[in-house]
């Protein structure tokens, strides 16, 4: 049988192995798990109100992929109105340095995924070689010293081919491609965690700098209750325990001041952080105070089967998942037998002026086969271990659906508990207004002393404090909501209400 037949008879057989060609292990099945028809305080608890769920949903499996995570929601930040903190979440998108963390290990699994795409094909090298040699006297005895000296040239190109016959390569890439849109989904979670947490410190600062100012105020009108204490002692119808009274409570009110100014420092420093910039970088474009911006008067978090598909959790979860249970196959391969098509074609001679020359030419196909069939037990072992690794990623992406609805459910209640305990702290702060003036009032005109005074005073600057509390955690509770809802913001806004 000459060369060209002998190619021939060869490429015939390898043909029709790898028409018989199969991928071992188990294909990945995307698990299905029970969703909640709504959430329980989507309707009635005090939440937000959710849409009557689709029977689909009734059994619904977490579809998230990470080419279709929404990032970070613009419309969520541009829907409070406040044109700073959209510049501020937008600079955190830009240059925060754990979002530049999460989107290099993205490149990097896309870099190792391309990587794994070129094992499905030839490996194609070109090598050349130029040599002089001498073999000793012994080696060759009764040669002259002349007649040892050789001289070799070649040159060629060699290629070489895993035959992926059992899908051990074809395993190995679906893994590495799950593991990159896994990392895809990450960084979403990133996106969404950043703008979350900018917009949370935004909301708190500005809270912060409320409770400040009602602080300040308040020993604003301490002060003059002072002086008007000190002005009856010293026309005798006062005497020195109710200065020391006054002047004692004014003392505690300014000594919350210092407190609230480092909190409202640390607030600025750790918001320029989260932007990329230096702590102090800030300073000058957040220290005047202003209001919180307007919140959405109700929101719609839909239904948990539309929350699984958004979450990027979740995606990145199901695609873990995915990976390992490529892995068993890229195990499972190992059982079989793996061949390799090898071929060259070059040029060979004793002399470099005859390398390319017709007489000179070299070629060689071969196929290599490589079975460790007496290493089966630790083939074994591989594929055992790689079992037990997808059945943890199979708990781990069912724990994080189930942390993903209590996320959501948690949000909604405190959002809409927020709402209420803010409607009552409003009214407390106003009615214990309405009794310090009035407590003032009767002390100017001798009716009660001055114990009731610093009462109601008292209360007033708790009741104010707690309000802007009160409406600082209403607020946070609509960035809570947001980070659960992990987007999808636009559809979600219902309607608005008011800046305060």
């Amino acid at each position: 049988m000459n060369p060209a037949q002998a190619t021939r008879v060869l490429s015939l057989a390898i043909a029709s192995v790898l028409l018989a060609a199969c991928t071992v292990g188990p294909d990945f099945v995307r698990p299905t798990l029970d969703a909640p028809a709504q959430f329980a305080q989507g309707q009635g608890g005090g939440g937000a109100s959710a849409d009557a769920a689709d029977p689909a949903d009734a059994n619904l499996a977490a579809t998230a992929s990470a080419a279709v995570v929404p990032a970070a929601d613009a419309a969520f930040w541009e829907s409070f109105g406040d044109p700073l903190l959209t510049q501020l979440v937008e600079d955190a998108l830009a240059s925060n340095h754990d979002l530049r963390i999460a989107l290099a290990r993205y490149d990097r699994a896309n870099a190792l995924l391309r990587g794994a795409r070129f094992d499905q094909w030839p490996t194609v090298t070109a090598q050349a070689t130029a040599s002089d040699a001498r073999a000793s006297a012994d080696q060759q005895p009764g040669v002259d010293r002349e007649a040892r000296d050789g001289e070799s040239y070649s040159a060629g190109i060699v290629a070489s081919w895993e035959l992926d016959l059992f899908g051990r390569v074809r395993r190995s890439v679906e893994a590495s491609r799950a593991e990159t849109l896994a990392d895809a989904a990450d960084l979403a979670a990133v996106q969404v965690a950043i703008a979350g947490e900018v917009a949370s410190g935004y909301l708190e600062l500005r809270g912060l700098q409320e409770r400040l100012r009602v602080a300040r105020d308040n020993a604003d009108n301490q002060r003059q209750t002072l002086r008007l204490v000190e002005a009856r002692m010293e026309a005798g119808r006062d005497s020195s325990f109710d200065t020391s009274r006054a002047r004692a409570q004014l003392e505690s009110t300014l000594a919350t001041v210092p407190d609230l100014e480092a909190q409202v420092a640390q607030g600025m420093h750790r918001l320029a952080v989260l932007t990329g910039r230096t702590p102090d970088a800030l300073i000058v474009h957040l220290q005047a105070p202003a209001p919180l911006p307007a919140l959405p008067a109700k929101l719609d978090a839909g239904t948990p089967g539309e929350l699984l598909r958004r979450r990027p959790d979740v995606a990145a979860a199901e695609e873990r998942l995915h990976s390992a249970t490529a892995r068993i196959g890229v195990a499972t391969a190992d059982l079989f037998p793996r061949f390799t098509l090898g071929g060259l074609i070059g040029s060979q001679a004793i002399d470099s002026s005859a390398l390319f020359e017709r007489g000179s030419e070299t070629r060689l196909v071969a196929l290599g086969i490589d079975w460790s069939f007496l290493d089966i037990g630790r083939v074994r072992a591989r594929i055992a271990a790689a079992d037990a690794d997808a059945a943890g990623e199979l708990a781990r992406y069912e724990q994080t659906v189930l942390l993903a609805l209590e996320d959501t459910e948690n949000a909604l209640v405190r959002q809409g508990r927020a709402r209420v305990e803010d409607q009552h702290r409003a009214a407390a702060a106003e009615q214990s207004a309405e009794a310090a003036r009035l407590a003032r009032v009767r002390f100017e005109v001798g009716a009660t002393d001055l114990f009731e005074v610093l009462d109601a005073e008292r209360t007033r600057l708790q009741a104010q404090d707690a309000l802007a509390q009160a409406r600082t955690r209403s607020a946070t509770s609509v960035v809570a909501l947001y980070r659960a809802m992990a987007g999808g913001w636009p559809s979600r806004m219902v309607e608005r209400v008011g800046g305060r």
